[in-house]
């Protein structure tokens, strides 16, 4: 599947209102691709017709993950992402939030994980603003590149 600009992006979404088919978006740094991202992603496209994912470049990466990440660039993370059979396409942008994307792109959904249950969901202005349901979707217990880099650092080298 494609990594698109904002212009393919909206023209996905006005194709799919055309056709009276449900948009789901979300977004998010996936560094280190791993099973729980795959689960997160399964459950978001399982909302709709379609899932647009969203990826942080490589400067809001570092901003939002301290400095430390991310490990992968983000076109190799939007084509590795947007490979998954579950994703329709993948989208880089540079905000640390997606507010913008969202105001342009109107998915029918904007899901997000389940820890934004007890934190404050920058989007969800623009979510209500747009008409988008916002879903909260469980991450994979233990399935975290957080948990995935403290299992490698722990490793021994010889």
């Amino acid at each position: 599947m494609p990594v698109l600009s904002l212009r393919d992006a909206i023209s996905l979404r006005e194709n799919l209102r055309t056709q009276n088919r449900k948009f789901v978006f979300t977004n998010g740094v996936f560094d280190i691709l791993h099973v729980g991202h795959l689960d997160y992603l399964e459950k978001a496209r399982s909302l709709g017709d379609a899932l647009l994912v969203g990826i942080n470049g490589d400067e809001a990466a570092r901003r939002l993950k301290s400095g430390s990440q991310p490990f992968v660039p983000a076109v190799e993370r939007a084509r590795l992402v947007a490979a998954l059979s579950c994703v329709d396409a993948a989208i880089i942008f540079d905000d640390l939030t997606a507010i913008n994307l969202i105001r342009d792109l109107r998915p029918d959904f904007y899901v997000k994980g389940g820890d934004y249950a007890h934190k404050e969901l920058p989007e969800r202005d623009i979510a209500n603003e747009v008409g988008a349901k916002i879903i909260l979707i469980d991450y994979l217990p233990n399935h975290s590149t957080t948990d995935l880099i403290q299992k490698i650092l722990s490793i021994k080298l010889h």
